[in-house]
């Protein structure tokens, strides 16, 4: 499949996502990017435009980990940076990209930190 296509698709189902949800200062948005190399994960409150804790791989310990353990351990610190600064809830936006893998990881991470959805 043509890559440029693909990117298109994602894209397009992004902009349907991001319609429909946004963050706000007592519920954030969760927002997860993965580049070829590293994963970012941000919390974002979208009536200010403000972003209010991020974490990415580039930053962590576990420079040798596996893909998925340091997905989820970038969930665990987001979480736990969110619990720091009292925020109990998120609104998870995948950005267009399939719910399984690194994205689910970073998820799950969030929620054993004690983040909910």
């Amino acid at each position: 499949m043509n890559t440029q296509l693909k990117e298109e698709k994602r894209a397009r189902r992004h902009a349907r996502i991001r319609a429909k949800i946004a963050g706000t200062p007592e519920r954030p948005r969760l927002v997860v990017f993965r580049s070829n190399q590293h994963l970012y994960a941000q919390l974002i409150d979208d009536t200010k435009g403000h972003t209010l804790a991020s974490v990415s791989d580039r930053d962590m310990s576990k420079k040798g980990a596996k893909p998925m353990e340091r997905a989820a351990e970038i969930g665990t610190l987001l979480g736990e940076k969110a619990k720091s600064k009292n925020i109990q809830a998120a609104v998870f936006d995948r950005r267009g990209y399939t719910y399984h893998g690194r994205v689910k990881a970073v998820a799950d991470g969030a929620r054993k930190a004690g983040l909910n959805f």
